[in-house]
């Protein structure tokens, strides 16, 4: 069994998940808009160019997300995605280009049982916890 994230947006998951290939490396396998599927006749023209799926592999690790119907977003809650790494300095790089733009809850420092550890949530509305293994 694998378990892969997916992300809600409010029309941001393209620039979103350009954003996360820049920050992580990988490659965007998925990009779909709204306009190209088959059901384009029953979706309102506000949401055509939003997207409505969207994945990006990171070696073995898959980033899906889309983004909701116009008016239909809501704040994530209750939920983080958590990112481990094995180095400290490459997890503090991922948490301050995840944090431009966005809130920093509890600043990346080290931790009783981490050499590093932060909370943010990103400019796209995403919450996020950066861990050193």
């Amino acid at each position: 069994m694998r378990i892969s994230p997916y992300i809600s947006f409010d029309g941001k998951c393209e620039e979103a998940f350009l954003e996360y290939q820049r920050i992580f490396g990988g490659k965007i396998v998925t990009m779909l808009k709204y306009r190209d599927a088959p059901m384009v006749r029953e979706v309102d023209p506000d949401s055509h160019n939003r997207i409505i799926h969207a994945s990006l592999q990171i070696n073995d690790f898959i980033l899906a997300g889309a983004d909701t119907l116009h008016g239909d977003y809501k704040k994530p809650q209750g939920v983080f995605v958590i990112l481990n790494f094995p180095e400290q300095l490459t997890a503090k790089k991922v948490f301050h280009s995840l944090s431009d733009g966005g809130e920093v809850l509890l600043p990346f420092e080290e931790t009783f049982w981490s050499t590093g550890y932060g909370i943010l949530v990103d400019r796209f509305g995403v919450p996020w916890k950066i861990n050193c293994d």
